[in-house]
């Protein structure tokens, strides 16, 4: 979250105010959140479940990008109120109607062999 009176800030609302691509890249941006969403596409998971399937993500991040998105309305939490504590992360509609497009990409990506060519530039 930026500072409201910022620079950038005021820069980003400018940038985002009447484009809905920049503004979706702006919601969904960053190297996790897609992952997240990818994760979250077939059914509800529990915090553990989400970290197992992204070991690379820290602990810090993951809680911070799941916040996010749950601020911006993609994500939702549900606790339990149980001991030991239990709490699933599932989509929102928004988030469910995302999907589609996310399986669009995965489709596209294999199509044109993107992780190939990724390989090919990192060496």
């Amino acid at each position: 979250m930026r500072k409201e009176n910022s620079t950038h800030h005021h820069n980003e609302k400018a940038i985002t105010s009447n484009c809905p691509i920049t503004s979706t890249m702006l919601a969904i941006g960053g190297r996790w959140k897609i992952i997240i969403l990818w994760h979250l596409k077939s059914g509800s998971l529990r915090y553990n479940e989400i970290r197992k399937a992204i070991p690379h993500i820290s602990e810090k991040m993951l809680i911070q990008q799941l916040k996010e998105l749950m601020q911006s309305g993609w994500v939702d939490k549900k606790d339990y109120q149980e001991i030991p504590p239990r709490t699933e992360y599932s989509l929102t509609p928004l988030g469910a109607s995302f999907i589609p497009i996310l399986d669009r990409i995965y489709e596209w990506g294999v199509e044109n062999r993107i992780t190939d060519l990724v390989k090919d530039v990192d060496g």
